[in-house]
This record gives C-alpha cells, sequence and structure tokens, in this order.
C-alpha cells in the first residue's frame, strides 16, 4: 500500500456543513479552502470529502447524478481543483467519495436504461420482472425502510435500490458499467485526488438468482424492516471483489489508494476480506466501533483479534455522518472520557478517521423534528439514529453569528447551542480543550514509529482495565486505559512516560490509573 496511508490520520469533511463562504447557508468547497489551515494544523495527513457532485439531493448528495460535475451548490469544477492544490500544498492528501453501489433516479444512465429492455443501457440497473400475482421478485428490504424494489411502468419492470427509491441500484456485474465506472475513477484521479471513498462498497453486487433473504431469529420486532432478515444475498457477494481487483489496478497505476466502507452483520470478517491482499481495497472501515453504545476493553480485544495475522490494513473511526457523535454515545458528553475516547482511537494500530467536530468534542447536535432533513430521520422518528444531530453547522468563532459557519440568518439544519462555547477559537491555546488535547495526541501519533505502524499486541488486565502493546523495531509502548468510573492500578515495568489522559500517573513499579484516564509508557 502507499506508505502514507499506512497510522494516517484523516479528516472527514461534510462540506455542507463545514464552511459557508457565499452566505447561502449552505458548506461549500471554497469555505472548506478557507478552512484548510486548521486541519494542518492538527496535524492530520489527509482530507476525506463527502460527496460533492451534481445532485437532487435527495440523500444529501449520496445520489450523484454527474459524477464528473460539481453542484453549483457546493462551487464548480475549478474550486475543486483549487481545493486540491490547496490541501497539497499544505501537506494533506485529498480522498474523495465514490458512490457506485447506486446512483441517483436522475442521472442520465437510469433515465436511459427505464425507456426499454432493448437500449443500450438496459442493463445498467438491477431489473427484474414481477412475481405471476405482480409482487415483487423477492423479500429484499431497503436500508430507509419498505421493499427494495419499486415499479417501473415504462419497462414493466421492479428496479432494485437499497436506499431510497430516488437512489436505484447500478448493476456493477454489467462489465460496461465497471468500464464507466473506472472511466470516473481515472477523471478525478487525473484531476489529482489521492484516493477514492467507496460508499458501502459491499453492496456492489447482487445475487444474480435474487434469492429471498432468510429470516432472523428474533426475540421482539426491531426498529426497521430490512433488520428481520440475515443479508446474505442482498450484499457481499463475490463477484465484488473481481471489480475491485479491475479497480486496483488502475489505482495502482496512479499510486492512489482505497478505503471502503463495510455494512454487514459481520462487519470485521469482510473488512478483513475485503482488504486480504494486493488485488483489493487498501484499507476499510465498518460499523463495528461506530455503532458501539458503550466502550469496554472485550470491544477492542474482539476488533483486533479478528485482524491478527491479516494481509490487509484496518481502519476505524468513532463519528462519521452517519451515526451519533462519539462524546454523546461513548462518553456522556463528558470532556475528560472524550479525550480518553480520542486517546484510544489514536492508539489503535490502523488507520485513524476523525469527522469534523471531533476534534472540538462537539454532543450530538439536538435537532427539532421540524428542522430535520435527513430522509432516514424523518421515516424512523422517533427511533433513528438522528444523523441530521451529526451533520449540524461546525462552529468556527464562539461570538461571530452562527458560530462563524455562514452569514446567512439561518443555516440548512440549526446551530446547537452548546456548540457555541466549543468553537474553535474557543479551544485553541487552552490546554485542556479537547481540540489541544486532540494536536497532541495526534503530534504524539506521529512522532512515535510504534504508535503509527507498530505491532499491536494485547495483554491481560482486569475489567474495566484495556492494556495492550504497541511495537515497533524500535519501541514496546505500553498503553494502559482505565475505561471505568473507579481508580485502578496496575503493575508497571520501568520505563519513560510518554503522555498521560487524565489522572493517571506511572509510581514505582505501578501505574495509577485514575477514572476514565491512560497513560502511555516507552518500555
Amino acid at each position: 500500500m502507499s506508505d502514507w496511508l499506512r497510522g494516517a490520520v484523516v479528516y472527514q469533511i461534510y462540506p455542507r456543513s463545514f464552511a459557508d463562504s457565499n452566505g447561502d447557508g449552505v458548506g461549500d468547497l471554497r469555505g472548506a479552502i478557507e478552512k484548510l489551515d486548521h486541519i494542518a494544523e492538527l496535524g492530520c495527513d489527509a482530507i476525506w470529502l463527502s460527496p460533492f457532485f451534481t445532485s437532487p439531493m435527495k440523500d444529501y448528495g449520496y445520489d450523484v447524478s454527474d459524477y464528473r460535475g460539481v453542484d453549483a451548490l457546493f462551487g464548480t469544477l475549478a474550486d475543486a481543483d483549487t481545493l486540491i492544490a490547496r490541501a497539497h500544498a499544505l501537506g494533506l492528501k485529498v480522498i474523495i467519495d465514490q458512490v457506485w453501489s447506486h446512483s441517483s433516479g436522475q442521472h442520465a444512465w437510469f433515465a436511459e436504461s427505464r425507456t426499454s429492455r432493448d437500449n443500450s443501457k438496459a442493463d445498467w440497473y438491477v431489473w427484474a420482472d414481477a412475481k405471476p400475482d405482480g409482487s415483487p421478485p423477492n423479500n429484499w428490504q431497503a436500508m430507509f425502510g419498505g421493499c427494495a424494489w419499486t415499479w417501473d411502468a415504462r419497462r414493466r419492470q421492479y428496479y432494485l435500490h437499497n436506499f431510497l427509491p430516488q437512489q436505484p441500484d447500478l448493476n456493477v456485474r454489467n462489465p460496461a458499467v465497471q468500464d464507466a465506472l473506472l472511466e470516473i475513477a481515472r477523471f478525478w484521479l487525473d484531476r489529482g485526488v489521492d484516493g477514492f471513498r467507496l460508499d458501502v462498497v459491499n453492496f456492489f453486487t447482487h445475487d444474480a438468482q435474487l434469492r429471498d433473504n432468510p429470516a432472523l431469529p428474533l426475540k421482539r420486532a426491531p426498529p426497521r424492516p430490512h433488520q428481520f432478515q440475515r443479508h446474505l444475498y442482498d450484499r457481499t457477494q463475490p463477484e465484488t471483489l473481481v471489480f475491485l481487483a479491475r479497480l486496483r489496478a488502475v489505482l495502482d497505476e496512479y499510486g492512489a489508494i482505497s478505503v471502503g466502507e463495510i455494512e454487514d452483520e459481520e462487519p470485521l470478517k469482510v473488512q478483513r476480506e475485503y482488504t486480504d491482499g494486493p488485488n483489493r481495497l487498501h484499507t476499510a472501515y465498518s460499523f463495528f466501533l461506530l455503532r458501539q453504545r458503550a466502550m469496554a476493553p472485550s470491544v477492542i480485544q474482539d476488533a483486533m483479534a479478528q485482524w491478527e495475522g491479516a494481509r490487509g490494513w484496518p481502519s476505524w473511526s468513532l463519528s462519521n455522518h452517519d451515526v451519533v457523535r462519539f462524546p454523546t454515545r461513548l462518553a456522556g458528553d463528558d470532556p475528560q472520557r472524550t479525550k480518553l475516547m480520542m486517546a484510544l482511537l489514536l492508539a489503535l494500530q490502523g488507520t485513524a478517521f476523525l469527522y469534523q467536530g471531533d476534534e472540538l468534542g462537539l454532543p450530538h447536535a439536538e435537532v427539532a423534528f421540524e428542522r430535520l432533513r435527513d430522509p432516514e430521520a424523518i421515516a424512523f422518528w422517533p427511533s433513528g439514529i438522528g444523523r441530521d444531530g451529526a451533520r449540524t453547522p461546525m462552529p468556527w468563532s464562539s461570538s461571530a453569528h452562527m458560530a462563524g459557519f455562514t452569514a446567512a440568518e439561518d443555516a440548512w439544519l440549526p446551530l446547537d447551542p452548546r456548540h457555541r462555547a466549543l468553537a474553535v477559537d474557543a479551544q485553541s491555546g487552552k490546554a485542556d480543550s479537547v481540540l489541544e488535547f486532540t494536536r497532541a495526541m495526534i503530534a504524539a501519533r506521529k512522532q512515535s514509529d510504534a504508535l503509527r505502524a507498530g505491532a499491536f499486541v494485547p495483554l491481560d488486565a482486569p475489567e474495566p482495565v484495556l492494556a495492550f502493546e504497541r511495537r515497533s523495531d524500535g519501541q514496546r509502548l505500553l498503553c494502559l486505559f482505565n475505561l471505568g468510573a473507579e481508580p485502578a492500578k496496575r503493575p508497571l515495568p520501568d520505563g519513560k512516560t510518554l503522555l498521560a489522559v487524565g489522572e493517571a500517573q506511572a509510581s514505582t513499579g505501578a501505574a495509577l490509573l485514575g477514572a476514565y484516564s491512560a497513560l502511555f509508557v516507552e518500555i
């Protein structure tokens, strides 16, 4: 793999909510360009840009109608070129989202595909006949609720959509579709991007026989219809790996990288499978940590155990635009516990992804029902995951209108009042802030061969203490985390303390770990 990715820290920008340069209440590429210094000063190695492509915005950019176009809401193709150049000047690599599982229903490909069963793009999407009684081809359920099939009167067939009906699934089994997607990859690689984050990469192909998914044995009904099923046939098919080998060959031509998003019932297993060798993804992340509601030593032990002996390289994240922010989900909105979770993320073997606002310890925002924009949140309210709460405006200035995000009277989503006091300017230079801690922790990771790319060696410790070593040829680093609310003590060999989080210290022969604290000792 490209050496820079191993142990890198990647910062995710959700452009709609990062910075608004033109006062329309929506973040844009020019706004992101103006704020890239902040990311560089954090010490990050790369940025990941969520979609900024032409889109009707039914799923806020994850429904692409032109993979080569920049939506006017975000700017122009020239702005994208400027952003890439500015990021590179700051030493930041650029990863952009590619949404190839599905397109927008307004994409020209789909407009042609639905006109007949024999046009040039008739087989570019997943079409199937109705059953004799007119019902859908099988029992597959969409992630955003309801049947995964929608009837099209023009073709008199159903088309597949794993998300919204306005997001028809591309038939990535089709070599012509694969060729078209690889040409899109080349278009952006030629413009200088350093790699792609592949949205729901294991959804790229489906079972050719369209077999029904089996039911899960459930004690009570889950909140979403798709959770009633084992997803054996609508995702994670072996043909996806064949296409990924073709993509990897293109990426290798450019020295570029790939990051896959995995959504599966066995996320770590699939994460490993999709990175297992030189013809697959460079790295992948899953929702294993993103969906945890509490952090315990066993969570990390189980995650890392599944990577033991792997040829691939993992990636980890605690927040993104699809889940409840980790300071709320895992740290009870407590700054000390937030620092502990940040330290844990940056101590794991793998590439670390930070979501915008993680470095500020932003709590998950409260968004009233009447202000919701996310179709998932609206469909499953009030039991949804509340993605809008992770997408509210980034606070830059504690005293400015809309915390410096926009000059508009309001933004596309409301600013959470609690975020104002946590703005970038309010935390910069403040020694005990989450922002300054994040900067220090990233610096420690970059300066340590063991933390950045060393081996992960689990150690026995009584819960709630998590203990492991990170080892490189020139360093052994003992990492101790007290994930509980009571002080803990652990035997400690002689060594040099590199970093303490919270009330943790090395005493004679022992580590004294206060509640929610951590200690890094070179031994």
